[in-house]
């Protein structure tokens, strides 16, 4: 008998391996679709939502120290995210004719100033919103990629295989495995933020929305010098079965097929527990913006209100949906009903000063992190400039830029010398009454001695840079140089003359190309390594959008992260 038994050892054991081997192997032919739902389903594990409870903002004194008119003004950024140059009527484009005009964006603009020339801090988030945060160009500290899983790479070949792709898909894996993790990945609390400044001089500062900067302890917004911050912690603007939500999902987008399983509804405040929002994210940002504004009217205040729409995952209030039954087409109804929510947002924190009896003594800042995506699939978006969030072209680095401060900026100015986000701290600071710091280059200037009521100041010339990888532009006297590695080419634009960068001029215009790649050599040289390296080099056409096959000689450009 106990022979027998020894006997069925060998039969077993090979049974368990052979289930062993045929598990890892349906585990690994399936890698692709565990991982695009492990994100998911890793979240709610560690971080289960709460139902929604109100946000226990501070409540500043009931009697101000001051009357508002001998106080620092309050300053309130408020930032769209991924909204292109002609998603607002505010340059005469827009979506008007679909019935979708931006007012309360346009009242900033006739109250206050239109910077016709308002670029990004980079062409993609991170980068961007570190510019504006530190007045200082992000590669000087080693942020110049936008954070990325380095598990990503593992599967990025099969996320982005299409058979019809006629340029490849670039990954590093060895570079990949060395990433650190997500989180840590961001902007370096060693940096000295706006934030931080404006608190030397009393003021409260208050964080909503987006941050995109790291959420290590360290990077989180409450140690960069913000008191208070109502923290976006997923990317869903409403469960997406939610019968307030209309969703639109582009199939063709391997980023958005990863967006939809593994995005969740929550918030967190002051980097506690999760919970979920009560409405619909924008509004819901909105409502909190507006409470925390009343609770702090007798004290100054910064807020920076850091929406996530336009961003994808295309997701719009059903309200907002309803209203546009005029525009046929699901996914371009979607994406307007979302910017509809924004200018309404915009609208509503401008009413509330109006009716605290703030709007006198308040700075309002709109722009957008970079431009629209041609991942979405909807052409306009960037009209009439080229390219795309994620490219250096025009399209990804031109957004909507416009601000107020009654009696301090002259209503109704167009600004037409180019400005960008480093130029935001040096300017709030300046009228906060603030010191810049000594310690450090900040490569922002102030713009209140130009856009003074009957100011004849004027603006000297200055290069503007912009860095991703080796992927590279500078513009200087209205010309504009992109130096790119892949495919490896010089692009470049007489802006003066070609504002949409239809003409080449690199072959005809060695003199210029020469003495703007000297500029670039210059400025680049001695800034640090960044602090993690690009593993992923991906294709993007100028052109077309995503949904748009490319074709031999269309052209294309590389996004390095």
């Amino acid at each position: 008998m106990t022979f027998t038994t020894h006997r069925k050892w060998p039969r077993r054991l090979g049974a368990t391996l052979l289930l062993v081997a045929l598990a890892g192997a349906t585990l690994y032919a399936n890698r692709l679709h565990l991982f695009k739902y492990s994100l998911g389903w890793l979240t709610d594990i560690q971080h289960p939502r709460a139902p929604n409870r109100p946000v226990p903002w501070m409540a500043g004194p009931l009697i101000p120290a001051k009357p508002l008119a001998q106080r620092a003004p309050n300053v309130i950024i408020i930032m769209a995210d991924d909204l292109g140059y002609n998603d607002v009527s505010t340059y005469g484009g827009g979506r008007t004719g679909d019935g979708v005009p931006t007012p309360h964006i346009d009242a900033i603009a006739r109250d206050g100033v239109r910077f016709d020339q308002g670029y990004a801090g980079a062409a993609v988030c991170t980068v961007s919103r570190a510019a504006l945060m530190t007045g200082r160009y992000p590669w000087r500290f080693g942020v110049e990629f936008t954070p990325t899983p380095g598990a990503m790479a593992r599967v990025a070949g099969s996320l982005y295989a299409d058979n019809n792709k006629i340029h490849p898909v670039y990954i590093d894996q060895d570079v990949a495995a060395q990433s650190k993790k997500f989180n840590e990945l961001g902007m370096p609390g060693s940096e000295l933020t706006l934030a931080e400044l404006l608190k030397t001089a009393g003021y409260h500062n208050i964080h909503i929305g987006k941050w995109h900067l790291g959420s290590t302890p360290a990077m989180r917004p409450n140690a960069q010098g913000f008191d208070e911050s109502l923290f976006m912690e997923s990317g869903l603007y409403l469960p997406t079965k939610d019968p307030r939500v209309v969703n639109s999902r582009q199939d063709f987008d391997p980023i958005d097929r990863f967006l939809w399983p593994n995005m969740r509804f929550g918030v967190s405040y002051n980097a506690g527990d999760w919970f979920e929002p009560a409405r619909y994210l924008t509004d819901y940002f909105t409502d909190e913006a507006v409470s925390a504004i009343k609770l702090n009217k007798h004290r100054p205040f910064f807020m920076m209100l850091a929406h996530w729409g336009p961003h994808t995952p295309l997701q719009a209030a059903k309200e907002d949906y309803d209203a546009l039954p005029h525009i046929p087409d699901h996914r371009r109804r979607v994406y307007s009903a979302m910017v509809r929510s924004i200018d309404r947002s915009v609208g509503r924190v401008l009413q509330t000063l109006r009716e605290q009896g703030l709007d006198q003594n308040t700075i309002v800042i709109f722009n957008s992190d970079n431009g629209a995506p041609g991942y979405i699939g909807l052409p306009e978006v960037n009209q009439p400039f080229r390219g795309w969030k994620l490219t250096q072209f025009e399209g990804g680095l031109r957004v909507p830029y416009v601000a107020q401060w009654p009696g301090r900026i002259a209503a109704g100015t167009q600004y037409a010398p180019p400005i960008t986000n480093i130029d935001i701290l040096p300017t709030v600071l300046a009228a906060a009454g603030v010191a810049l710091p000594k310690d450090r280059a900040i490569d922002g200037v102030n713009l209140l001695p130009y856009l003074a009521p009957k100011s004849k100041a004027v603006q000297a010339e200055r290069p503007l840079f912009w860095r991703d990888g080796p992927y590279r532009a500078v513009r200087d006297q209205g010309w504009k140089l992109i130096v790119s590695q892949r495919p490896q080419q010089h692009f470049l634009y007489n802006l003066n003359t070609d504002p949409t960068e239809k003409l080449n001029l690199a072959d005809k215009e060695p003199a210029r190309l020469a003495q703007l790649l000297a500029l670039l050599e210059e400025h680049h040289a001695p800034m640090p390594q960044p602090q993690w390296a690009s593993f992923l080099e991906l294709p993007i056409a100028i052109d077309k959008t995503l949904d748009q096959p490319m074709k031999p000689g269309d052209a294309y450009t590389y996004w390095w992260n």
